[in-house]
Order: structure tokens, then C-alpha cells, then sequence
């Protein structure tokens, strides 16, 4: 009965929200969240500010662990990325609803691995991805994103958003 209390409470929450969506100029968000990637599972955070009512640019971190098997034995390897993104979001241009947000755009970044077996076993390369996304905001500071990218770091990824 608890749960059935729950979920009704949740949706008419959610039903009645007023969410703003994308970000305007000034306005700042964070992400955070995991993935899949064929390089291990991503867990990542940044933040995104509002240049103007279409376009947001910040910075974003990832970190994966992975285990690679060669000749029957266990590699562990990690990535680490620190980027830039640059996203356009489509809201204005498609009218969409403002608790929805769609946008995509690219990631310049800068991404180290390492193999812990493998004494020295060390490289690092720039990398730029492109990714497309979109978010669903509960309430005007809490949502959840989905992103899906491609290039150095292929991935999809998950997460949670929060405007502050």
C-alpha cells in the first residue's frame, strides 16, 4: 500500500513541476553518473554553464577501470579524461516542453591510461568526442540525463542532474 501512496504521490509530483530547461545565461548545472563503454564503466561529473539560451560549455571528468585478458591472464588497465564540452540545445528550435532538454555538441579532452602489470605501460592523447543527449527535469533543480557519444571515448552514459 506504501508503494501504490508512493508512486501516486510521484506522479502528480511530477505532473504539477515547473522545471526550466536548457540553462539560461548565467545559470550553472552539475551531472554526475556512470556508463558503458567498451573500455570499462565510466564514472563521471561535470558542470555545465549557460553562455546563452542555446548554448552551454564546462568541464568534465571520467574515470574507468577495466580488466583486459591476453594469453589467459588479467590486465588491469584505467582511463582517465578531463575535457571540455560544448553542447546546443535544441529546445528553442524544436518548442520543446521546458521539463525536457535535447541537445549535443562535442568534447575536447585530454585522456590518460595505464596498465598496472605492465611496469611503465603509460600514454596519453587528446581526444575529441561527439555526443548527443537529453535530460528530464522532476522540479527545477533535479533531473536525470542520458547522453550517448562517439570518438576517443565512446560511450553511454547516465546520470543525475542537479541546477544550482
Amino acid at each position: 500500500m506504501r508503494y501504490l501512496v508512493g508512486v501516486f504521490l510521484f506522479v502528480i509530483f511530477c505532473s504539477v513541476a515547473q522545471a526550466q530547461a536548457p540553462l539560461r545565461k548565467g545559470e550553472q548545472q552539475l551531472n554526475a553518473g556512470f556508463g558503458l563503454s567498451g573500455w570499462g564503466v565510466p564514472i563521471y561529473a561535470g558542470i555545465d554553464f549557460g553562455v546563452n539560451n542555446d548554448i552551454t560549455v564546462g568541464p568534465r571528468i571520467s574515470f574507468r577501470n577495466y580488466t583486459r585478458y591476453f594469453g589467459g591472464r588479467p590486465y588491469d588497465q584505467s582511463l582517465m579524461v578531463i575535457a571540455v564540452t560544448g553542447h546546443y540545445h535544441f529546445n528553442r528550435l524544436f518548442e520543446m516542453p521546458s521539463n525536457w532538454n535535447c541537445y549535443a555538441g562535442l568534447s575536447l579532452g585530454y585522456y590518460a591510461w595505464s596498465a598496472e602489470e605492465w611496469p611503465g605501460a603509460r600514454s596519453s592523447q587528446m581526444g575529441l568526442d561527439i555526443q548527443i543527449g537529453g535530460r528530464y527535469f522532476f522540479n527545477r533543480t533535479t533531473g536525470i540525463n542520458l547522453e550517448f557519444g562517439g570518438g576517443t571515448g565512446s560511450s553511454a552514459i547516465i546520470g543525475i542532474t542537479h541546477r544550482f
